[in-house]
């Protein structure tokens, strides 16, 4: 007898360090077939410039034109400055890859989280630490963030300094 016969549905797991991270961003960003939406404060090196994530950001929107990835970044001036493959990949795919400085408004927000359609997600409470959970299927949880993040993307601007900068 199953307590959660959804559980056979995805995996929910605990990441509490830099690799973890990486790997719970892969294997969550896995799942979409639609969208990908990522928190960040610098798009935080090592995680979303490892080749692994470049590589299936690459194939989501090359294999589905109306596929979207949408970053919210809450640091920009660290993000220029750590330099970030993804950011790159962006300025070549602008028409499915767009970056967006978080407004003033939710500057004191701390969580950091990526976000696989409305299903799946990897959520960290405060950018500063690794600890958080990932879940390749969560919807419920999912799209409150979703709704989240959509409110903070309608209130910030596009990145211009992420989009014009020549890496």
């Amino acid at each position: 007898m199953h307590e959660h016969p959804e559980r056979e549905k995805g995996r929910r797991w605990v990441i509490s360090s830099a690799d973890d991270t990486r790997d719970a961003a892969c294997e969550v960003a896995r799942v979409a077939q639609r969208w990908i939406n990522i928190l960040t404060p610098d798009l935080e090196p090592g995680v979303y410039d490892s080749e692994p994530f470049i590589d299936i950001v690459k194939r989501l929107v090359l294999a589905k034109r109306y596929a979207r990835v949408r970053v919210l970044i809450a640091d920009p001036p660290r993000t220029i400055r750590n330099g970030n493959r993804l950011v790159s990949l962006g300025r070549r795919l602008d028409t499915y890859i767009e970056f967006r400085n978080v407004h003033d408004d939710y500057a004191d927000h701390r969580e950091a989280f990526l976000i696989a359609d409305d299903v799946a997600l990897m959520y960290r409470v405060d950018f500063a630490r690794w600890d958080g959970i990932a879940d390749t299927w969560e919807p419920t949880v999912a799209r409150r963030y979703l709704t989240l993040f959509e409110e903070i993307w309608n209130a910030s601007e596009t990145s211009r300094e992420l989009r014009q900068l020549r890496v």
